[in-house]
Formats: structure tokens, C-alpha cells, sequence
């Protein structure tokens, strides 16, 4: 007997079950998976740009009096915007892949788009402004050392005092700079700030005739180094995420496409059968 030929109403059959068995069951369940997986990636990028940005204000509350230039916080300001706003974008994002949301997830990438662009214009201006930190510093410190008084309420004092004992150091130079300021001339006891005074050396007084009790480097070169290295966490965060966010922008362009083009992932996301 001869074998009869499998009918190709067969052969579509077995076709359109493998195709349905593919997008069904663990497959369906990763892909649903990458996308939460990206999701919350971008809620804890959302934070830690927050974060960064947060970091950045404290710290110029702390060094504010060494820069007269505002616009150096830009930076900081627009990464804090770009973070709430990936938060927005993180619950659209969750809220497309709920409701398996073509639309949904084309605003996504469009959004996602919008930050990236935001983010290059960070990392543009924190390389302007840190070119102008130096500058910046060598301008005002001077006059910040000549309006200290030694006294707890005056913001200049505490902001010397504060940076002499975070930094470890003393005076613009090195500690002998304290002899060209007003308060060393009113005071005329041979001393400069103990917040000059290293912590290891007790009853310091910081009287100069124990230059060894003192802090030998000056301010002014660690304050910019500070300031600086301030502004490259802002330019590598937003880099970082920057890139993290092309790689989101990728995959979801190939979702759309191959919504819009495969008729076994359309299965795939609202879970119908072949006709």
C-alpha cells in the first residue's frame, strides 16, 4: 500500500500550532519579564540621577562662597528635572506593558528619546562649567579669606572653617596667606584659625610659631579639585544612563516593529489563537 501524501491543510495546521505554542506559556512570560526587568531600571536610574542632583545642591550650600557664577548648579538642576521625569516615563512604561499598549509604548520611546537628548545637554554644560571652576575660585577666594571674623554667625567664617577642616588645609597657598588677611592684622596675636589645625595635635592654638601643628597645603587647589569632581559625577551619570537609555530606545523600536510586522508576536501579547 502506498503511503497517502499528508494533506497541506495538515501541514498549515501543525504550522500554526508550533507558532502558537512559541508565543505562549515561558516565552510570552520572558519577554513580559525583560520588559519589567528594564522598567525598574529606569525607576532606580530616575532616583539615583536624583540622588546625584540632591548631592550636587548640598555640597554648593557647603562651597557656595568660593563661586559667584549661579549657572555652575545648571547641571544639577537639570539632572533632578531629567530624573523625575524618567520617573514619569518609568510608570507610562508600566502602565504600556499592562495594557500591552502599542501607543503606549511609542510615547515611551519618544519620551525616552526627549531625556537622551536632555542628558547630552548635561553632560555639554558640566564640561562648560567645569572649565570655569577654576576661574571661578581663583576670583573669590581672596575676598572670601579677607571677610572672615572668626565668628560662627558669619557665613564666610563657617564656610572657610568648614573647607580648612574637610580638605585638610589652610589659608589660599598654604597657611602664611593668613598673614595678608584683616582679621590676622585686627587680631595681632600671631595665630590664624584652628580650623588650620591638624586633628592628631592637641591644645593647638594655631599659633604660627608651630607651622608644624598646621595644615601645610592651601585651600585653593582642593577646593577646585572638590568642585570638579562634584561636576564628573553629574557628566558620568548622565552618560551611564544616557547609554542604558539608547539600549531601552533599541529594544523598544523592535517591539513596535515587530508588532506591526509579525503576526505571531500580535498572539504573542493578547494571548488569541490562530484562526
Amino acid at each position: 500500500k502506498t503511503v497517502p501524501a499528508p494533506s497541506p491543510w495538515a501541514a498549515l495546521f501543525l504550522i500554526g500550532l508550533w507558532n502558537q505554542f512559541k508565543c505562549s506559556g515561558r516565552y510570552r512570560q520572558r519577554i513580559r519579564f525583560g520588559k519589567v526587568v528594564f522598567l525598574v531600571v529606569v525607576l532606580a536610574a530616575a532616583g539615583i540621577l536624583c540622588y546625584v542632583g540632591a548631592y550636587v545642591f548640598i555640597t554648593y550650600d557647603d562651597y557656595d562662597h568660593f563661586f559667584e557664577d549661579v549657572y555652575t548648579l545648571i547641571p544639577a538642576v537639570t539632572i533632578i528635572a531629567v530624573g523625575g521625569l524618567l520617573f514619569i516615563i518609568g510608570l507610562i512604561g508600566c502602565c504600556a506593558t499592562i495594557r500591552e499598549s502599542r501607543y503606549g509604548l511609542a510615547a515611551f520611546v519618544v519620551l525616552l528619546l526627549l531625556v537622551f537628548v536632555t542628558e547630552v545637554l548635561v553632560v555639554v554644560f558640566g564640561y562648560i562649567y567645569r572649565s570655569k571652576v577654576e576661574d571661578e575660585v581663583n576670583h573669590s577666594i581672596q575676598k572670601v579669606y579677607n571677610e572672615y571674623n572668626g565668628t560662627n554667625t558669619d557665613a564666610p567664617s563657617r564656610a572657610i572653617d568648614y573647607v580648612q577642616r574637610q580638605l585638610h588645609c589652610c589659608g589660599i597657598h598654604n597657611y602664611s596667606d593668613w598673614r595678608n588677611t584683616r582679621w590676622f592684622n585686627e587680631s595681632r596675636n600671631n595665630s590664624i584659625p584652628v580650623s588650620c589645625c591638624k586633628p592628631n595635635v592637641s591644645n593647638c592654638t594655631g599659633s604660627l610659631a608651630h607651622p608644624g601643628d598646621l595644615y601645610p597645603e592651601g585651600c585653593e587647589a582642593l577646593v577646585v579639585k572638590k568642585l570638579k569632581e562634584i561636576i564628573m559625577y553629574v557628566i558620568w551619570a548622565a552618560l551611564t544612563f544616557a547609554a542604558i537609555q539608547v539600549f531601552g530606545m533599541l529594544c523598544a523600536f523592535v517591539v513596535l516593529c515587530r508588532r506591526s510586522r509579525d503576526p505571531a508576536y500580535e498572539l504573542l501579547m493578547t494571548g488569541g489563537t490562530y484562526a
